[in-house]
């Protein structure tokens, strides 16, 4: 693809990012067209093994909690593996930092469908409240205790976590990090402090060695691939996706950052948004060769997904290119489009919004060419189209704009099908931000009421897309007692799921919707997006 005007190229994008005018096109075949032949009858004692970040950890709505239904944990169901271990965060209100849906049911148990929180202070202290008694279990209760569990878990990913924090940070740094700043009780600011450092702890605390020294996520998998024998792989699967906080902080901020001195440095790259090419490849291929050293069957690495992509980041305004796939500002869901003053609110430019999107098709071909090197060296290495699937379901870009679909469209597939199960929801399940009322829900589906992390359906969608390459690695899958082989084509259980994905069967029914109590929450108390921005 050529190079677009330098009229439509931010002033501040570093020289090394590679301004295009279409989207990177996705590799539809997760070998590369690189045969590898790696067929064997034993079963390693790890069957699957997730490493990344909030996706990979199940996030929803705000919050971590509902993990037994991460697209890891739909995937272990799915192969009838029981055994998966995974992160378990049960507490009052759900979760943690803020589980909007919760709080959402919460307040229609309270007060009913018609609430309005700049009329009513009893929802405001109602609020309060619920904030209060999240932050007192997981600073002061139960949740601040470190987790009693001997072995090593399944699920590795944390959220927030990049590539260096993957490669680097361990359950112990987490705890003096909390043991240095010890939890203050403030009457209006009734957040969950160091909530990622918690989270993380919880993943990771039984993840040491024989000398109970913390491992990273990465060193972690490895301590598990060494369970195997000789002959047989300690780990199955290993599914590595891992690279969105790179880029991610620059949507949630509302403000580019270009990565400098520094950015490999936990400390201090913090200040950092939007990783440059260059130094996210320098971050990658130490990534890759750890993952090099894990004695995995089969690995998976997904690409990094554009994050313009998600609902949290509204385009508004009319478009100043007929075709283009932007719009000329980037702001706040909940700001309405004809009261957006860019004078006054947070937002993006187009040509900002390019160049981060740009950097992340960097990143995807360097992730694409570590799997290349792997297979022309015999390992069984996989490419899964993470970025590649949500563009083909991204429905304000492209779906709602027929102009703006690249040439590649037709070529990759056009349109995601969605199984049939989700294709006959009514309303039809699409990419736009999450909304119900006393009817249920009106409209969106794929994403969560955050507007950056999957429904329980959207992760059953990503589930199903690697247990096509799972199969096409020759893993077998079995049905619920683990013993009798599953033949043909798995698919996920998507009525099974729909049930299960309370946003979808059984969504918050007040009449002061969803999308308002979001939008006055963030307006009163500032809470929402100041944790979003902590989590990248």
């Amino acid at each position: 693809m050529a190079n677009i005007p330098d009229k439509l190229r931010d002033p501040k994008t570093p020289p090394d990012v590679e301004i295009t005018l279409q989207a990177r096109k996705p590799i539809i075949d997760p070998t590369l067209g690189i045969p590898v032949n790696i067929r064997k009858n034993t079963v390693p004692i790890h069957r699957l093994v997730t490493i990344g970040d909030s996706i990979t950890q199940g996030y929803q709505s705000g919050a971590i909690f509902n993990t037994k239904l991460s697209y890891p944990a739909i995937i272990a169901r799915e192969m009838g593996w029981k055994e998966m271990r995974y992160p378990n965060y049960d507490s009052p209100n759900n979760g943690f930092p803020l589980n909007l849906e919760s709080l959402a049911n919460s307040l229609f148990k309270q007060f009913g469908e018609n609430i309005n929180f700049l009329e009513s202070v009893p929802a405001l202290l109602f609020l309060r409240n619920f904030l209060d008694t999240t932050e007192d279990y997981w600073e002061r209760g139960k949740g601040s205790l470190l987790p009693i569990q001997k072995e090593i878990n399944h699920n590795l990913a944390v959220y927030g976590w990049d590539l260096r924090n993957t490669i680097s940070r361990n359950a112990d740094i987490c705890i003096d990090i909390i043991k240095k700043n010890p939890p203050k009780d403030d009457f209006m600011k009734q957040v969950v402090e160091y909530h990622n450092e918690r989270a993380a702890i919880v993943v990771l605390n039984s993840a040491r060695d024989q000398n109970f020294k913390a491992l990273s996520p990465l060193q972690a998998a490895a301590a598990l691939s060494m369970q195997g024998t000789s002959e047989t792989e300690g780990i199955e699967t290993l599914i590595a996706l891992i690279g969105a906080n790179n880029a991610l902080g620059s949507i949630l901020t509302f403000n580019v950052s270009w990565t400098d001195e520094g950015y490999d440095d936990m400390n201090v790259n913090d200040k950092y948004t939007v990783w440059r090419p260059i130094d996210f490849k320098a971050e990658l291929d130490k990534l890759i060769a750890d993952i090099k050293k894990i004695r995995a069957r089969h690995v998976i690495l997904g690409t990094v997904p554009h994050v313009s992509i998600v609902p949290f980041a509204r385009g508004v305004g009319r478009k100043v290119r007929e075709g283009s796939r932007y719009f000329p500002y980037y702001t706040l869901p909940w700001i309405k489009e004809e009261q957006f003053d860019p004078e006054k609110h947070p937002h993006l430019t187009e040509n900002e919004v390019r160049a981060i999107d740009c950097a992340i098709d960097q990143y995807n071909d360097y992730i694409a060419d570590a799997v290349r090197q792997a297979r022309l060296e015999g390992k069984d290495w996989y490419l899964f189209e993470c970025c590649g699937l949500l563009d083909r379901l991204a429905s304000k870009r492209y779906l709602q704009d027929p102009i703006a679909k690249p040439d590649w469209w037709d070529e990759v597939g056009g349109e995601y099908k969605l199984p049939p199960e989700l294709e006959n929801l009514t309303p039809k399940i699409t990419s736009d931000f999450f909304v119900s009322g006393p009817g249920g829900r009106t409209k969106g589906g794929l994403f969560s009421l955050d507007g950056i992390h999957p429904t329980t359906i959207a992760y059953g969608i990503m589930a199903q897309e690697i247990i096509k390459i799972m199969q096409l690695a020759g893993v077998k899958f079995f049905e619920s007692n683990g013993r009798t082989q599953r033949n043909g084509e798995v698919k996920v259980d998507f009525q099974r799921l729909i049930a299960e994905d309370t946003l979808i069967s059984n969504p918050p029914r007040n009449l002061y919707n969803v999308f308002e109590i979001v939008s006055q929450i963030d307006n009163n108390f500032n809470v929402l997006s100041n944790l979003l921005r902590s989590n990248y």
